[in-house]
């Protein structure tokens, strides 16, 4: 397996700009320092006009924690989605999203699941292919597909609500999410962990 090795360059230390470039300030931090800010750090420098608004929409998909300049392929499959997302807010009258939660600790996935409430206030469709049992549960409907994984799905096996799928439903998705909410309880009551 052949790895590649990158060098920073002589010049400018690895910063990507030339030295007059870097001359400039907003501010006071230069372009590479800019660049180098996660989006929650960025969000308390720039705080009016589009900037301000971009970085808002990041802060609510959970992506507080990326760096602006951080390249497209160091971010995971779900970071990819809520990025996407976030792209998407407030433009989109469908949305489709493929487990968005995927590696979010979960007080980001309770800020994702408002997020998404709040799209679906606004009149935005939103379809979530989601695993995560804490999302599942505050879905207004659920389809799930099954019996089994792989070749041994692929069949409706329920539709109805999450209340639907734990008061009546036997599929392993209706015994999980029951395991997890609590018989008898309402599963969007149980949803996922707020933040502290």
């Amino acid at each position: 397996m052949v790895h590649g090795v990158s060098t920073p360059c002589e010049e400018c230390g690895g910063r990507r700009f030339r030295p007059e470039v870097l001359e400039h300030r907003l501010h006071g931090l230069t372009i590479a320092e800019v660049l180098d800010l996660s989006v929650e750090d960025a969000s308390a420098v720039f705080t009016t006009g589009k900037a301000a608004t971009v970085l808002r929409r990041l802060l609510d998909v959970g992506l507080g924690y990326v760096r602006l300049g951080q390249p497209l392929t160091t971010l995971s499959g779900g970071e990819r989605q809520r990025l996407k997302l976030a792209a998407q807010l407030r433009e989109a009258e469908v949305v489709v999203l493929d487990e968005p939660s995927s590696g979010l600790h979960l007080a980001d996935t309770h800020r994702l699941v408002q997020m998404l409430h709040g799209l679906v206030d606004a009149g935005t469709s939103v379809i979530v292919l989601e695993h995560n049992l804490a999302v599942v549960s505050q879905a207004d409907r659920i389809v799930d597909l099954g019996p089994g994984a792989g070749h041994e799905g692929g069949r409706i096996v329920f539709e109805g609500t999450p209340q639907e799928m734990v008061d009546g439903s036997d599929t392993l998705t209706a015994q999980h999410l029951r395991a997890a909410v609590g018989a008898g309880r309402d599963p969007r009551a149980a949803g996922p962990e707020k933040e502290d």
